[in-house]
């Protein structure tokens, strides 16, 4: 599994939006940019992750960042989730979980016999491509929604 460092260069990204049209960290280029993984729609813990953040988008939009949600759900999954929960920002598919392992959260461990889905974790990208912030979670707590503004605030 990958392993990037906060100062590097992000691993460029392709991934399947929700209307089936590629989403690349090129398209936020001279934007920042939060990447949250987070394992599987519709589970109570990764709605709360992407309606928190989803509430935070009046702060990321002053600090010009804007959001991905990244799991490998299909983008049919993704979609059905988004409308369900208003979420004002793309979600990306990473069904062929390249991306997730290019960012090393790919869960390759035993989780109730499943395995391959993508470790809640978020990432800051500055507006020029490099990683500024990264956290991976136990899988049962949020990624520190204070810690990703304090980052975007200073960037």
């Amino acid at each position: 599994m990958a392993k990037i460092t906060v100062g590097e260069k992000a691993p460029n990204f392709k991934l399947v939006g929700t209307d089936l049209e590629p989403i690349t960290l090129s398209d936020y280029k001279g934007k920042n940019l939060i990447l949250h993984f987070f394992p599987l729609a519709f589970t109570s813990v990764c709605t709360e992750q992407l309606c928190t953040a989803n509430g935070d988008d009046n702060d990321y939009a002053s600090l010009n960042a804007e959001v991905v949600g990244v799991s490998v759900d299909s983008p049919f999954v993704l979609d059905k989730f988004s409308k369900e929960n208003n979420l004002n920002f793309k979600l990306g598919s990473d069904f062929n979980r390249i991306v997730s392992e290019d960012y090393g959260v790919l869960f390759s461990g035993d989780f109730a016999g499943m395995t391959g889905f993508s470790m809640r974790s978020a990432f800051v990208i500055d507006s020029e491509g490099i990683l500024r912030y990264s956290e991976t979670t136990d899988g049962k707590t949020l990624p520190s929604f204070d810690k990703i503004k304090h980052t975007l605030a200073n960037l």
